[in-house]
């Protein structure tokens, strides 16, 4: 180890201020001199600390595009069929306060910073979903209600600390309970519809890696058990789409819509013959 340090120390030493500035700002001064100039690798903390910053620029970079394959497959079918607004809603509700949240306590971006891009997201799922469904209006409310409420969340003159933290503690439950009816949806119509395979993996690979990066950087349990539990439920979905993966699509309800020959099967009616002799009429 001795000879590969020595070896490596003259390239770490002497690396581009930008570079260093950018290091220094990512790990901290500390951590930045004992991993990269003293190349010291049994600093086992810094090394926690340089994964779970890794972990989160990673998480806000894959945010940004995690939900464009569900906004590109309800343009393409202009269907919101296997996709509950309800639980974009409450997920939306929960992400925007939780944005807030993080936001004022001064956490680090690394930690929190995927919130506002999926957020973005999640209101033009939801406002895609209302319009296909055939309620424009509904759309037009909720992003007026939505921006109305970002304005005092964000506010301090408007709301204080000490009720964002109770807000902060519901959004947990509102994070949790937005899974569930999509979990629904998906149980009644026997298939997955329009949900995004890729939306979903991403999410449970997410949020675990969410767990991780919230023990090691932030000290805030209402954080954590959010995390924890919008994992499991995370989950139940992606078990969902794995077990309806080659599942015929479904019509609402969870009923295989019949098809042409199906159809006229069943309307086909069989006309006994008459018995009895036949009289031809004279002429």
């Amino acid at each position: 180890m001795d000879s590969i340090r020595s070896a490596l120390q003259p390239i770490t030493r002497s690396l581009p201020a930008p570079i260093a500035d950018l290091g220094t700002s990512i790990i901290g001064d500390q951590c930045y001199k004992s991993l990269i100039l003293d190349i010291n690798v049994e600093d086992t903390e810094c090394i926690k600390l340089a994964i779970s910053k890794g972990l989160g620029i990673g998480i806000i970079a894959a945010s940004s595009i995690v939900k464009v394959p569900q906004i590109l497959k309800l343009i393409n079918s202009k269907s919101a069929s296997g996709v509950s607004f309800l639980s974009y809603l409450l997920e939306t509700s929960a992400y925007l306060i939780g944005l807030a949240y993080n936001f004022r306590q001064g956490f680090p971006v690394s930690t929190y910073g995927e919130s506002g891009m999926i957020l973005v997201q999640n209101v033009v799922i939801s406002v895609l979903v209302l319009n296909y469904s055939g309620r424009a209006t509904a759309a037009a409310v909720f992003v007026a209600g939505l921006a109305a409420s970002g304005v005092s969340l964000f506010s301090e003159n408007i709301l204080d600390m000490t009720t964002l933290g109770y807000l902060q503690a519901g959004a947990g439950v509102l994070g949790v309970a937005s899974k569930l009816p999509q979990i629904l949806a998906i149980w009644q119509e026997g298939g997955t519809g329009q949900l995004s395979a890729f939306a979903v993996f991403n999410y449970l690979l997410g949020s675990l890696t969410r767990i991780f990066t919230t023990l090691q950087e932030v000290d805030d349990k209402l954080i954590l058990y959010g995390f924890v539990a919008g994992f499991a439920l995370n989950a139940v979905l992606a078990l969902q789409m794995i077990y309806y993966w080659n599942a015929p699509k479904a019509a609402i309800g969870g009923k295989k819509e019949k098809g042409p020959v199906a159809a006229s099967a069943s309307q086909t009616t069989v006309t006994p013959k008459a018995k009895g002799p036949t009289t031809r009429r004279r002429g």
